[in-house]
């Protein structure tokens, strides 16, 4: 295992690894602490490094239950992508232009076409080929070393988690402890995306994309650098995870027309998404080569045909809107109640049932105690709706549990953030340490 896990193109002593690591997580822990994206968001330096080197330490431990779990929690991607990425370094090293542009060769009939397939498209394979190449690069400063490329990839990913953070502190001034914690510390959310798989990128993506419109919108002005950033987040979403794009559409159309048009958020949003359900299921007949819940039927029989150690039994859809209204309860319960405790396998299954048991009861006290006057603005109906289209088309499309944990990951800030924040804490907190201390009186007295 040590050949394949720990080979290094270029050989170094054991020892020096050690040193190398050390001293590039003082570097990127020193990093943290002064560049103005981070140090302007209202932590102090030593709440920078310690969000920072948990991510560091989520990494790590993602890439150890890789080595000694991989197979039985299907963590194993992790360490092919690190294999591939040495072989891509060797490319990188030898033939620097191919490296880079044999990511845009496509060899496939149909060219770049079949956008949400997953056989014979190079769109398929670009989510995987651009994290390779990424992690190649890393390789030229990390000498092969995973765990030092665990150290780059949490601190480019930091800036994700931090981009929501500071939206939604501007959204929410008062509540800087809730939402602090449910942008950065959800247990799914910092072991997915600080792990080197997608996750990080793919929220990175969608963070630069909230975080700039926010701003743009709020500031009535959209310099060249918001612009450009605002491509770069939708680029890495559509290279990454493509199918995301069926959701992110109709949100970012309403939150637009939010800013253009002066009825009620909630009812625009409600309005657009009706017309792009609609629109789903009906553009075929006016394009033929255009066929989304035919698209969404293949990527389910793709995962069916897998049979994962964690894939379940589901009822298989049919590209109709009758077949995908009845099987939206089956869609929910996928995407956001499983893995039930009769689910758990492993040790990640165990965590991900006991994780969402602990978000339905933050969802049943934001019912019950939360703060009056909850203002939907575009920024929130967004989060929401978003949300839930992601949450819909896994449901729809996925059986295999541990891909639903990993996928849904990077919903869950976007949907904890609005809830923490409102919920009346100040209130839970008297009703619980009131009743202890009238326990107490009444045991003294």
């Amino acid at each position: 295992m040590d050949k394949i896990f720990y080979f290094v193109p270029i050989k170094i002593e054991r020892l020096t690894h050690y040193l190398l690591f050390a001293a590039y997580l003082v570097l990127f822990s020193w990093l943290v602490t002064k560049i103005k994206f981070f140090n302007r968001s209202g932590f102090t330096n030593s709440q920078l490094v310690i969000i920072f080197l948990l991510k560091v330490m989520a990494g790590i431990f993602y890439g150890w239950i890789g080595v000694y779990y991989g197979q039985m929690a299907q963590m194993i991607d992790t360490w092919a992508y690190h294999v591939q990425g040495l072989e891509e370094y060797q490319l990188l090293i030898s033939h620097p232009v191919e490296f880079f542009t044999s990511l845009f060769h496509s060899s496939y009939e149909g060219g770049y076409t079949n956008f949400l397939v997953s056989q014979n498209s190079w769109w398929n394979d670009a989510k995987a080929n651009f994290f390779i190449k990424l992690m190649a690069i890393f390789d030229l400063f990390s000498f092969g070393n995973y765990y030092v490329n665990v150290i780059f990839y949490s601190f480019l990913s930091l800036f994700g988690p931090m981009a929501i953070y500071k939206v939604m502190k501007d959204v929410f001034p008062s509540e800087k402890i809730p939402v602090l914690i449910a942008s950065f510390l959800v247990p799914s959310f910092l072991y997915w995306t600080s792990g080197l798989h997608k996750e990080g990128l793919i929220f990175l993506g969608l963070a630069l994309l909230i975080y700039h419109l926010y701003f743009g919108f709020k500031e009535k002005r959209f310099p060249v650098y918001r612009i450009l950033l605002i491509l770069i987040g939708t680029g890495l979403v559509l290279i990454l995870r493509n199918f995301l794009i069926l959701p992110l559409l109709p949100a970012l159309v309403a939150w637009i027309l939010c800013q253009k048009l002066k009825f009620k958020p909630i009812f625009i949003y409600t309005i657009v998404f009706a017309v792009f359900l609609t629109l789903f299921f009906t553009v075929k007949y006016f394009i033929p080569g255009i066929d989304p819940p035919q698209s969404v039927v293949i990527k389910q029989k793709e995962f069916i045909a897998l049979e994962g150690h964690s894939s379940v039994a589901v009822n298989e859809l049919e590209p109709t809107f009758t077949s995908f209204l009845i099987n939206a309860p089956q869609a929910f319960s996928l995407s956001l109640l499983r893995p039930y405790p009769s689910d758990v396998r492993h040790l990640l299954s165990l965590a991900a049932a006991l994780e969402i048991a602990a978000i339905f009861l933050v969802f049943l006290v934001f019912l019950f105690w939360r703060k009056k006057g909850i203002t939907l603005s575009p920024v929130l109906l967004f989060c929401l709706f978003f949300s839930a289209g992601v949450l819909f088309m896994i449901g729809y499309s996925v059986n295999n549990l541990g891909a639903i944990v990993r996928y849904r990951s990077i919903v869950f800030p976007l949907l904890l953030v609005p809830m923490a924040a409102k919920i009346n804490w100040s209130r839970i907190n008297e009703l619980l340490f009131q009743n202890i201390k009238n326990e107490n009186n009444t045991y003294i007295s």
